[in-house]
């Protein structure tokens, strides 16, 4: 009897997951997750961001921080809905970009605003409720991004690890606030709302298939008792 090669039995994954599973694909992101960056300082250093430069560069930077934790939200309901599995391997890499944004922001406003001066920061986190929120969402950043490792799962167990980095839904909400009573002084909420809109869009996918899983577990448990 002729034998059948296993590999022609196996499904091929589709285009989209061989492209995600190529080894070139984390390098590629991590180049395309530095444009922002590079943009910014090509701008700086060519004058180009208005008369405020220091303004637009923390500006930006914290922009850019809630654009990829966006993206790092993204990954598990496109995952899920277009059937593209390999994807989950960028959302490490795309976290550690929330944290390298977010802690460039925070850099940036510690230098140009505060001078690095220490005491002033801490007096400054105390007095203005937004800068105390985002000192609050950075710290859970940092968290997150000290046990995104292999290592760490290991050493929490997974389901610890697991409940830790739900902690990054809390980082959007704080994020959000954080943006909205930065823009409270000059009453532009525009962004805010578009912001607030796209994650909690994404945070109420997740409380849905959460509902919906134990919905499931609870019908499958009827049946079998009946």
């Amino acid at each position: 009897m002729a034998t059948v090669n296993p590999s022609l039995q196996r499904p091929q994954p589709s285009l989209p997951n061989r492209l995600l599973l190529n080894p070139a694909a984390k390098p590629l992101l991590g180049l395309l997750c530095l444009l922002p960056l590079g943009w910014l300082f090509w701008a700086a250093w060519h004058h180009q961001l208005g008369a405020n430069p220091a303004e637009a560069l923390i500006r930006e930077l914290g922009d850019w921080t809630l654009r990829f934790l966006v993206l790092v939200l993204l990954v598990t309901p496109v995952r899920t809905v277009a059937g593209w599995p390999a994807l989950a391997r960028m959302r490490r890499m795309l976290g550690l970009f929330v944290f390298f944004y977010a802690s460039l922001h925070l850099l940036a406003y510690a230098w140009f605003d505060m001078g690095l001066d220490l005491a002033a920061i801490v007096h400054d986190t105390g007095q203005r409720r937004f800068i105390l929120v985002g000192m609050l969402s950075w710290l859970l950043l940092l968290a997150l991004a000290a046990t995104s490792f292999n290592r760490a799962i290991r050493w929490l167990g997974a389901a610890r690890w697991q409940a830790l980095h739900r902690a990054v839904y809390a980082v959007a909400v704080l994020g959000i606030l954080h943006f909205f009573w930065m823009r409270a002084g000059k009453n532009n909420f525009a962004e805010v709302w578009v912001y607030a809109a796209i994650l909690g869009g994404l945070l109420g996918w997740r409380l849905w298939r959460r509902l919906e899983r134990r919905r499931g577990l609870q019908a499958s448990g009827t049946s079998m008792r009946s």
